[in-house]
């Protein structure tokens, strides 16, 4: 059976589409036969971030085309990860059937262990049509008043579309005096947070270079963040398997911040 779980949020710019990519892959490290859906259709991110903005068959192509299925629009990145990315294409907004993603995401039903949905942040109904395709949600928010506040949103429309809940993912904690805190948050939106993702620079550095931050920078905070919260899904004890850097790159960097450089 496969599960299928939408990253969802009440506003852009919180770290949706970088939370769905870098869970897919730690649940692809954790063993799992995992793919991530760019559902947010009308601005589709998450082939920009991996690097591949065109492929042959997308998302856009599945929903406008009954001849084309979900499964010949699933790719193999570099990093291991599957995705079905988006298309840019204005063009292929035209006369989308938005409504249809809940019966092509049944297309690939037994295939993967997990498909995760990357949805578009807001209320209408694109995001909804997120919703109504999977079986769960993480709540995406940043530590901030107003993100908080727009995903207290989301959670009333998820209860009314009955899903379940699996609960909430922090991202871009910097764990200061600004931040709320993790009960305050929890008080409001009155689910636990199963993620703390810290403020973590290599997250852009990562996407610039079109790798998730987990391949690219797997010793990072956030990454641990992310593997973190993988474990917490599937049930299982967080071990740290990543090899450790080696004293002597540490002593490369050390000396090069002395002289003034920055280790890539």
């Amino acid at each position: 059976m496969t599960k299928v779980v939408c990253c969802i949020s009440g506003k852009g710019g919180v770290g949706k589409s970088t939370t769905a990519i870098n869970l897919g892959l730690a649940l692809h490290q954790y063993g799992k036969n995992t793919a991530v859906l760019d559902a947010n259709l009308t601005t589709p991110n998450v082939g920009v971030y991996l690097g591949v903005p065109k492929v042959p068959v997308t998302i856009h192509h599945v929903l406008n085309d009954n001849r084309k299925k979900l499964n010949k629009a699933i790719y193999e990145h570099n990093s291991g990860l599957k995705v079905i990315p988006g298309d840019l294409s204005v063009g292929k907004l035209n006369n989308l059937k938005i409504d249809k993603l809940k019966s092509v995401v049944a297309d690939v039903e037994g295939l993967l262990d997990y498909l995760v949905l990357d949805g578009a942040a807001g209320l209408g109904k694109e995001a909804a049509s997120a919703l109504d395709a999977c079986d769960s949600v993480l709540i995406v928010t940043n530590p901030e008043l107003a993100a908080v506040t727009d995903a207290l949103k989301t959670v009333e429309v998820v209860k009314k579309m009955r899903k379940q809940v699996l609960g909430v993912v922090l991202t871009r904690s910097r764990k200061d005096d600004v931040d709320l805190g993790i009960k305050e948050v929890e008080e409001m939106l009155e689910y636990p947070i199963l993620g703390m993702i810290p403020e973590d620079k290599n997250i852009r550095k990562a996407s610039s270079k079109g790798f998730p931050i987990l391949h690219k920078y797997p010793n990072s905070e956030a990454s641990i963040g992310y593997k973190k919260l993988a474990a917490k899904l599937l049930g299982e004890e967080y071990i740290d398997m990543t090899p450790p850097i080696k004293k002597k790159e540490h002593l490369i960097r050390d000396l090069l911040r002395v002289f003034g450089f920055k280790s890539r």
